[in-house]
């Protein structure tokens, strides 16, 4: 059968602002919106510009807004929308490159400015830093996140503040703030307890609806500010 794709369709060098551009494609149930537009780039349009690399929802570089919500190309199917045309448009709340690509040089800025690492304390062991099984299941949901910012991209506060750190780096704060391997609560608490840091989020739930990894992000975010709270900080 064939589909319509209405992509949004920009060149900063040559155009004065985004457009609309329509695309008839071949395309079976199964097939995934990432194929048709590869199909699009190769067959009908070489200048249609995308960002992707693994196509499994691993590296989570195909972040767009497919039919009005954030996802990950390669993860959703055509038999999932209904409607046609299936209008594909990049990531809100970033400045767009060239047509699909964003710019996430600030996503990755927000990202290391909450220290994405284990600080621990004491002399290096010989080998791996052990930690329990049950002290590595309340961290695992966290590290299945893969920073492909569809999370930020539909957070509302996001779109109000744009110096929010956002839910994929508080997300990452999580992970270690709540490692038994770390020793560096204070410090992190440090980071996160500002109006832009984790005090900024007002649990609308966008970033669990969108994430394709299904964490739940707000939840976590929650978790950080019982944490701060229990330790007598916050507004």
């Amino acid at each position: 059968m064939e589909r319509t794709f209405r992509i949004q369709r920009f060149d900063p060098e040559k155009d004065d602002g985004p457009g609309y551009r329509e695309y008839r494609v071949e395309a079976a149930p199964t097939d995934r919106i990432l194929d048709c537009l590869n199909r699009i780039r190769w067959e009908q349009d070489p200048s249609l510009t995308l960002r992707m690399s693994c196509a499994h929802g691993v590296c989570g570089s195909d972040g767009m807004l497919i039919a009005g919500r954030c996802a990950l190309a390669c993860q959703r199917m055509v038999r999932e929308y209904e409607e046609d045309p299936i209008c594909v448009e990049p990531l809100p709340n970033f400045r767009v490159v060239k047509d699909l690509v964003v710019d996430l040089e600030g996503f990755f800025e927000k990202y290391e400015a909450v220290r994405p690492y284990l600080m621990p304390e004491g002399e290096t062991p010989e080998r791996e830093r052990t930690q329990s099984p049950e002290d590595r299941a309340v961290i695992d949901e966290a590290i299945r996140c893969i920073l492909c910012a569809c999370c930020t991209a539909a957070c509302p506060i996001t779109e109000e503040n744009e110096d929010y750190l956002g839910p994929a780096a508080l997300l990452r704060a999580f992970r270690y703030l709540f490692d038994s391997r770390d020793a560096a609560e204070t410090d992190r608490m440090g980071l996160l307890d500002a109006a832009d840091g984790i005090w900024g989020c007002k649990g609308h739930g966008k970033c669990t609806e969108v994430c394709p990894k299904d964490i739940d992000v707000k939840a976590r975010l929650m978790e950080t500010k019982k944490r701060l709270r229990d330790r007598g900080r916050g507004p």
